[in-house]
């Protein structure tokens, strides 16, 4: 059956991931430790699917609440346009300020197209640390679409792969040419995840408070949440 397939192919890619990924983790997180504690912000940039990864961090209970998303609103339409990626980074950084010192997600699971490139590569220019999210075995693959020559993992300080395989669906349909069953969206959203509990654990053992948003639906959240981001007036891409 398809669907034990792809829950098996899943779950045995979700240890591998986690494996694979363990030691960058643990490097990255006391760095972004160090900028949470300093009342920095993390932001993040997916463009087309991959935005639902960065979405993933911002604004959710039980997560950080200095998460602020990077969002284009072609839904990754242009993503190939050259300049585009640079003017949505330029206009977000007027909006919500990207500072020198914090850390922009960006994920892409080709790590191919203009747009998370030329975000990341506008964030560097910021003095940004930059993490990619991408799949290694996918990215070189391919071939980019920027002038440089360059994929995303090239231009990052760091790289978590997700481990997907070309072209992200893991089951291949019987009798046909054809693949279902896509791993990137899990994948991302594991190692998104992986990454703020190593940062909460930090924190935890330092004398560090903790901006962790509560779920609304427990009574005093929402008022704790609007406290929590007054810290951070007018940075987050989702406002409380």
């Amino acid at each position: 059956m398809l669907k034990e397939e792809y829950l098996k192919t899943s779950l045995s890619l979700l240890e591998r991931v986690y494996q694979e990924n363990r030691s960058t983790l643990e490097t990255v997180a006391p760095l972004i430790a160090k900028t949470v504690s300093s009342g920095g912000v993390i932001h993040t940039f997916g463009s087309g699917h991959s935005e639902i990864i960065g979405r993933e961090m911002v604004g959710r209970a039980g997560g950080l609440v200095c998460v602020s998303a990077l969002l284009d609103t072609t839904g990754g339409f242009i993503e190939n346009l050259p300049g585009y990626g640079k003017a949505l980074a330029a206009r977000y950084d007027r909006n919500h300020g990207l500072k020198e010192g914090e850390f922009i997600i960006v994920i892409s699971n080709s790590g191919k197209n203009c747009s998370p490139i030329e975000v990341a590569e506008y964030a560097k220019e910021k003095g940004l640390t930059v993490i990619a999210l991408t799949s290694m075995e996918m990215t070189k693959q391919v071939e980019t679409t920027h002038a440089t020559g360059e994929k995303l993992y090239e231009i990052a300080d760091y790289t978590l792969d997700s481990c997907g395989v070309m072209g992200d669906a893991v089951v291949e349909l019987p009798g046909r040419d054809q693949s279902a069953g896509p791993t990137s969206t899990m994948a991302g959203a594991l190692l998104i995840n992986l990454l703020q509990m190593e940062v909460l654990e930090i924190l935890a053992a330092s004398d560090a408070s903790i901006p962790l948003l509560r779920s609304q639906n427990i009574e005093g959240a929402m008022e704790a949440n609007i406290e929590l981001a007054r810290s951070y007036r007018g940075r987050l891409s989702k406002p409380l």
